[in-house]
């Protein structure tokens, strides 16, 4: 069976593409304000806690009231009840988890820039894997020379972020859990792709994202307020309570979109997303560890290089189409 078959009608390789993108932008948004709001409570746990959450709470409502999402939920359910379903397409909400709280502890201090090459790598490396192997909806894709020439590009991004001053002084755990929180990101782009094949609709998909996550966080947040105590007070500024719902957003898209372009391009296309969006959001507001507006933008040039070297297959493949 072929992923057209599998996924319904293939979207325009730019269409597909510009989704990506929009994806790397909502994150890198998010990336922010779950790290301020982190810094204001002096507790990245209940600050992922609280992005979750919202969001649980935002895509039960929507699943409640679409009858798409009705519908998914009952596919879901009747899936996991026969087994057709089974249960490592459940947790990609794990992945989602680590993401946000890598935000919450992080961003304040390394900056935008530096967590999303941190993913970027991550992403990277696993995409490609994760393509090779067949595990997300579009099948297997084969590693070309054009697909590993984007990859090596966009690495070549993330080692040019480590150089400079701007990393001395930086606890190591925090230049590596990006990475990770990278290559989760990944699996969990295809996972959810899978389970939206099944299931119907992204917004299931993405329900069970948020279902997952939320207690994963959520008991994470508990233990850790009871071993150092409660956070600051809860700023009242809404826009530091809007990580939720750009969350909810990017999940939909990426379930949604990774069928039409596989694990690595998607990748690919959100990491550009999120390294223009990260050199406007650090070029006004810079954290301690930013590399600067110059190597911001020759990093942003060659990730934009890497996605146009790697889509090059795509675009011919959609040409004969």
């Amino acid at each position: 069976m072929t992923a057209d078959t599998r996924s319904g009608a293939r979207l325009p390789v730019w269409v597909a593409l510009a989704g990506a993108v929009s994806v790397g932008v909502l994150t890198a948004a998010q990336a922010r304000i779950n790290g301020v709001l982190g810094a204001r409570l002096d507790d990245g746990f209940v600050a992922a806690a609280i992005s979750f959450g919202s969001g649980l709470i935002l895509v039960a409502a929507l699943s409640a009231v679409f009858p798409g999402g009705r519908a998914g939920f009952r596919r879901l359910a009747v899936g996991v009840r026969q087994r057709t379903i089974p249960w490592w397409m459940l947790i990609g909400g794990a992945a989602g988890a680590l993401t946000v709280a890598t935000q919450g502890l992080s961003v304040a201090v390394i900056g935008v820039s530096l967590f999303t090459v941190g993913v970027v790598a991550g992403q990277t490396v696993n995409g490609l894997l994760l393509d090779r192997v067949g595990y997300g909806p579009a099948g297997v894709v084969a590693i070309t020379v054009p697909r590993l020439v984007g990859g090596l590009l966009a690495l070549g991004a993330v080692a040019l972020s480590l150089t400079g001053d701007g990393v001395r002084g930086v606890p190591l755990w925090m230049l590596i859990l990006p990475f990770v929180a990278g290559v989760g990101i990944a699996w969990q782009q295809a996972t959810n792709g899978r389970l939206r094949q099944r299931v119907g609709t992204p917004l299931t998909a993405t329900l069970v994202n948020f279902i997952g996550g939320s207690l994963i966080l959520v008991t994470a947040a508990a233990v850790h307020v009871a071993i150092v105590g409660a956070p600051r007070a809860f700023p009242l500024d809404p826009w530091m309570y809007l990580g939720g719902a750009l969350g909810v957003t990017y999940i939909f898209l990426s379930a949604a979109l990774v069928a039409h372009t596989g694990v690595l391009l998607l990748g690919l296309g959100a990491v550009v997303g999120q390294l223009i969006t990260s050199i406007a959001i650090d070029a006004v507001w810079p954290a301690a560890a930013s590399p600067g507006i110059l190597q911001e933008t020759l990093m942003v040039a060659i990730a934009l290089a890497s996605v146009v070297v790697a889509a090059a297959p795509w675009r011919r493949l959609a040409r004969r189409r």
